[in-house]
């Protein structure tokens, strides 16, 4: 190699492996927006491949401040246990408080528990009673995940997360973005103020109309949280569930008719 070409090459890489293994700063592109966008994509791929065949599921939402031994997290573990002998899957947010609780009832109904988890700066984790778990760092195409997975809603007692995932729910279903499948709020006593101020002040403002107040229903019962999806089911899959409430008749047939059902989230 003649000198000047020696000088020129001096530091530089000399073949393109040597390129790709050289340890370099971190590279201004992986903070712009096209490079985002592509890791925006990844979380929907990766959503939608773990998800698509998780057959009939629930989505529990509540606070993560809930404890154990306290009514709220036993009420959850309870909805969870009967939702999973119903046949549901259960899916929360993945991390502590109700969505413990519903994934650790999910766990002893033997059904399959699926935590979608948040990159959040306290470092929020994966609670030990999830089967299937998937970190996201967007909100939103999470959120995507809860709505288009889920067979229906189920909302206890929380702070402003689970009002986020409450009134989303009811938006879409409002403006016929998605089905109109159940959406349960559980705890009368806690959700009685929000539901007369709706009635009150947004219905006779008319923000909202007074059918709007039939998007939800509100209950103590998990029973009747059961009920309430297996009508649904009845009606919306041809399948009036086993007798003995020990899960779903039918469910291949179920699961066959999830692919064209499965619609729930517009995103197109």
């Amino acid at each position: 190699m003649a000198p000047a070409a020696a000088k020129r090459m001096k530091g530089s890489p000399r073949t393109e492996d040597e390129k790709l293994f050289r340890r370099q700063p971190r590279p201004a592109f992986l903070d712009s927006d096209p490079w985002r966008a592509l890791r925006i994509l990844s979380e929907f791929v990766d959503g939608f491949d773990a998800l698509a065949e998780i057959g009939p599921a629930v989505t529990v939402f509540g606070s993560a401040r809930t404890h154990p031994g306290e009514q709220t997290y036993e009420l959850a573990r309870e909805i969870g246990r009967m939702l999973a002998r119903e046949g549901y899957a259960v899916i929360t947010g993945g991390g502590p408080g109700v969505m413990e609780a519903a994934h650790r009832g999910c766990q002893e109904g033997g059904g399959l528990s699926i935590g979608l988890n948040i990159e959040l700066p306290h470092e929020q984790s994966l609670n030990t009673h999830v089967d299937m778990g998937i970190e996201f760092r967007y909100f939103f195409a999470r959120k995507t995940m809860f709505v288009k997975y889920a067979d229906g809603f189920v909302i206890l007692p929380g702070g402003f997360g689970t009002l986020d995932e409450l009134f989303e729910a009811l938006t879409l279903i409002q403006v016929g973005k998605i089905e109109h499948f159940p959406v349960v709020l559980v705890g009368t006593a806690y959700w009685a103020g929000l539901l007369e101020w709706i009635r009150d002040t947004q219905v006779a403002a008319g923000a909202v109309s007074e059918t709007d107040l039939g998007l939800f229903h509100v209950t103590d019962d998990p029973e009747e949280v059961c009920r309430i999806m297996r009508e649904y089911a009845r009606v919306n899959h041809n399948d009036a569930g086993r007798a003995d409430g020990a899960g779903h008749a039918g469910e291949a047939d179920w699961a066959e008719d999830d692919v064209a059902h499965r619609g729930h989230a517009a995103i197109d």
